[in-house]
This record gives C-alpha cells, structure tokens and sequence, in this order.
C-alpha cells in the first residue's frame, strides 16, 4: 500500500504570509482556508508572541499549532494529534535572559541599544508600526527582549558575539532585533517534528516559507524551501540550492512559492 503523505507548511507570519504594512492576508484568505480544508498543516513559526499567535487564531476563526518567539515555544501540536502535547517551553523565561544581559554586555554597547518594553506606547506603535490595540500583546514576551540597535554592522556583529559566548542568540526581523535565549526557529521545527513522526505513519513532506534572516536556517531544513521578496533583503546572499522564490511580496508572495511548491510535490 502506497504511503499516505503529510504536508506540513511551517510559515514566518510579518512579510512573509501577511502584509508587511496592514499585517493582512485578505487577497490569498480563500487559497490559505483551502489548503487547511485538503489536511495540509499550517504551522505559523514567528518571532510573535503567544499572546499575538492565540490572537490571530481567533481574529480569523483558526485553530492552527504555532511556535513563537523565534522558535521558544510551541503551542498546540495536540491538534495534529491527541497524544502530542499543548504546550513545549524550549526557551528560558524572559527574566533569566534581561539577567544574562545585564551580566555580560557592557556599558558601552548598552548605550547603543533601545529596549523597545521600555518605551512609550506611541514610540512603541512607530517602531513596529502596528495598530494601537495590537501593541499589548506584541509586547507581553516571556522568553525574549525586543531592542533596536543603533551602533554599526561591525558594532552588530560583535555584539551578537558576546551574546554567543553568554549563551544567548540575537534574531533579526523586519523591523526589530530580539535578544533571545540559545534558539531559533529551525530547531523548533526540528522539534515539531520529531514529535509528529512518532504518532503519525504518513510520509512528512515540508515548506518552509520565510522573507527575513531569522527564517533562512528555519526554511533550509525543509524540503521545499520559499523566500517570499523582501526589498530590505538581499536574497542573492542565500545559497540553496532548490530554493523557491517569489517576484511579489507578501501576501501574493505566500501563494505563488506555496503552488510552485505543490506543484513540485
């Protein structure tokens, strides 16, 4: 008997499958809806939040398993089957990372960060440009620390090596930058699906669908790796070799690398 397949779609939500600017998906809505209606698995991996990932599920009657905040947890994996559990905290807590932090990074490099909790709510809706009403839960982290940094690319760069050397990761995305603890998406994913294939016999086929540096290591592990256009990206810097690419941006973007991907498939 031939093997039943599984496709699982794990996607970067801002730039990728939503607008980078009305953070929408209304143009592919019914296209997105009628891959979920054919048992294709829809896996939102995002540096959002949970309270943001559990809002968006509700904003549009879905109930999808997601991985936030650059891959420190994951949510909901017992939807794609009753013995896989609710909830995974792979991240330690927000509180112990501001302590790693504040233990190793200097005063100097302290100067040329801005910690975007500590901001005034306005300043905060500016630099992430989203509505009002969506701050709140954008800013409720429990496992990473939203900065904007404002030193040079080699400032950058040594900075996230002293993050390294403290056992923290600094992931890059659209609009802000997030001292996390040491994860990221891919391993996440790698996590998800270790578990899936336990319960589940169908073949796993993956997409990967992203349009920002923190997606590409997430993206590179899957079978059919999509970059979504990103003007603010250079894509020529990426080397994969079955990479599948699209010539609009999001949302369109989502659409056309996820039908060249099952069209591969």
């Amino acid at each position: 008997m031939k093997q039943k397949k599984q496709i699982i779609i794990f996607t970067d939500l801002d730039g990728s499958l939503l607008d980078k600017d009305t953070f929408e998906f209304d143009e592919i809505e019914d296209y997105f809806r009628e891959l979920i209606s054919k048992g294709i698995k829809i896996i939102p991996n995002s540096s959002k939040t949970e309270a943001e990932l559990l809002d968006f599920n509700e904003q549009n009657n879905l109930d999808l398993s997601f991985i936030t905040e650059n891959g420190s947890s994951i949510h909901g994996l017992n939807k794609i089957h009753q013995n896989l559990p609710d909830k995974i905290i792979i991240s330690r807590t927000k509180d112990e990372i501001q302590n790693i932090y504040e233990s190793n990074i200097s005063l100097d490099f302290k100067n040329k960060i801005t910690h975007i909790l500590e901001l005034e709510i306005e300043v905060q809706q500016k630099i992430l440009g989203l509505p009002l009403d969506k701050i709140k839960p954008a800013i409720k982290r429990k496992h990473s620390i939203p900065i904007k940094f404002n030193g040079t690319k080699i400032e950058k760069n040594e900075f996230a090596k002293i993050l390294k050397n403290s056992g923290l990761t600094i992931q890059t995305g659209g609009r802000i930058m997030n001292v996390c603890d040491d994860v990221d998406k891919s391993r996440a994913m790698s996590k998800v699906l270790q578990l899936i294939r336990k319960e589940l016999t169908d073949e796993i086929i993956t997409i990967g669908v992203g349009d920002n540096e923190n997606d590409i290591e997430m993206i590179k592990q899957t079978d059919y790796p999509c970059l979504v256009k990103n003007e603010n990206f250079d894509s020529s810097l990426i080397n994969i070799d079955n990479l599948i690419k699209s010539d609009e941006p999001s949302p369109k973007g989502w659409s056309d690398v996820i039908k060249t991907a099952l069209q591969k498939i």
